[in-house]
């Protein structure tokens, strides 16, 4: 009989096996035998907790992508609700997170790009994450710009944090997060208006604390 609660000491093992097979030999020969061989199970365990290989790595981008958004909200919360530069520099460092650059979890994220083509549920996964990107940068932007531009320079910096993330991925160096980050501040400024810029809380709308203070 299986002991009560293995599974959710089980399912991470598994799935840290899956990054690291992957990291070691790439998605198509990281096999059912070397997955489970290195998290030291039988390979019948993996079938019995998810159901066989497409699902483990389903499970897996799930695993990844929920630690991305608990990366960018813990890093949301550091900033101040009314500073906009601030969450939206948050929102960047957290696609940047050394969890996000480690190599095993590069490789999985490349993985997934490339078999998300081909595979339903895996492109799903990725269109969550898109817009939740997406949502994160409008929502800030909006309190700035005008809803139009606003959509417009969150596509570009969604497209910026992506392609700054796959250029450094695919460099045999790896993903130089401050550098990354660098460039897409320069970005986010030339999207800003100048006072925003020169004196975020002029621009900042003014809270009901502040509001009862002046009255």
């Amino acid at each position: 009989m299986p002991k009560v609660g293995m599974a959710a000491i089980r399912r991470p093992q598994l799935i840290d096996a899956a990054m690291e097979a992957i990291n070691q030999v790439g998605l198509h020969k990281a096999s059912v035998a070397m997955i489970s061989d290195l998290a030291g199970m039988s390979p019948a365990i993996i079938n019995h907790h998810f159901g066989g290989k497409d699902h483990l790595l389903e499970a897996t981008m799930r695993s990844v992508l929920r630690k991305l958004s608990e990366s960018v909200m813990a890093e949301l919360r550091k900033t101040h609700p009314d500073d906009v530069v601030g969450r939206i520099k948050a929102i960047v460092r957290g696609n940047f997170d050394p969890h996000q650059t480690d190599a095993k979890v590069v490789k999985t994220w490349l993985a997934f790009w490339s078999e998300s083509m081909h595979h339903p549920a895996l492109f799903r996964l990725q269109r969550v994450n898109e817009k939740r990107l997406l949502s994160h940068l409008k929502l800030e932007l909006k309190r700035v710009l005008p809803a139009p531009q606003a959509h417009r320079a969150a596509q570009m910096l969604a497209a910026l944090i992506d392609g700054i993330w796959l250029r450094g991925a695919l460099s045999q160096r790896g993903i130089n997060s401050e550098q990354a980050q660098q460039l897409i501040h320069a970005c986010l400024e030339r999207q800003l208006p100048a006072e925003v810029l020169v004196n975020p809380n002029r621009y900042r709308p003014v809270s009901r604390t502040e509001l009862k203070v002046k009255t």
